[in-house]
């Protein structure tokens, strides 16, 4: 059985996506077996092209397409539910999150005897981005977690490891990668963090401005605020403690 599925959300990374998927290929054969999984969001450009023929060489690699945009959290998602093993790797499909941190990430949860690790969280170290995006981003951080209590200084790393049971009963919202951390606490699930580095874009462009993020998280911390004030408090017992 695959042991790791790796779900890559992209839209108009043709330039970088067969680099980056070569990368994760070689950083992680030596945890057995894996599949590559790249959710095309709609793009306009070549990636699905390049990738479909990448794929004829590398069995392991699967891409989905969506009819159109949908954003990252919806990527994830039908990355996720199209996966066939039990713990997800994400990370973006612009190269910036190196494949390298691949088995330094999924060591807490490959390892973890208890079970109760649900999330590995990245968090990004000595960040290679505009002044003004790791500006913003350092603001929305500091809200988010002055509001959600959630533990976590940089949600915004697409670098994280989950089981994929554990997200697929989060409730789904568009934008809902943000939070992973608050939905899998809410749930009781532990958080483990992993410091990893960044690159710079090799090419292309950020999808999304620094006014779209804030416009929709604003309204996304809110919601997930409501969520967290109403989780589930009881949990059935496992048969050994009835």
């Amino acid at each position: 059985m695959t042991q790791i599925s790796v779900v890559i959300p992209a839209r108009n990374e043709a330039e970088n996506i067969i680099t980056l998927v070569e990368d994760i290929d070689r950083a992680l054969t030596a945890l057995g077996d894996f599949e590559i999984i790249v959710v095309d969001d709609a793009s306009t450009d070549s990636s699905v092209a390049v990738l479909r023929q990448r794929a004829q060489s590398m069995p392991h690699l699967r891409v989905l397409m969506h009819n159109r945009a949908g954003g990252q959290s919806a990527a994830v998602h039908s990355g996720v539910l199209a996966a066939r093993s039990p713990v997800i790797c994400t990370l973006d499909g612009d190269g910036q999150n190196p494949a390298e941190e691949l088995p330094h990430l999924l060591a807490p949860i490959l390892g973890d005897a208890t079970g109760r690790i649900g999330l590995v969280a990245g968090q990004r170290v000595a960040r290679q981005d505009t002044w003004s995006k790791k500006l913003a981003s350092k603001f929305a951080n500091g809200l988010r977690g002055w509001m959600l209590q959630d533990g976590t200084r940089d949600t915004g790393c697409g670098l994280k490891a989950f089981r994929r049971e554990a997200f697929l009963a989060l409730p789904y919202f568009n934008h809902m990668h943000r939070y992973l951390p608050a939905l899998f606490a809410r749930d009781g699930w532990q958080i483990a963090h992993v410091d990893v580095t960044h690159r710079a874009r090799g090419a292309g462009r950020s999808n999304y401005s620094n006014l779209q993020r804030a416009a929709v998280g604003a309204v996304d911390l809110i919601g997930v605020a409501w969520l967290l004030r109403r989780r589930k408090t009881a949990r059935v017992l496992p048969d050994d403690l009835t």
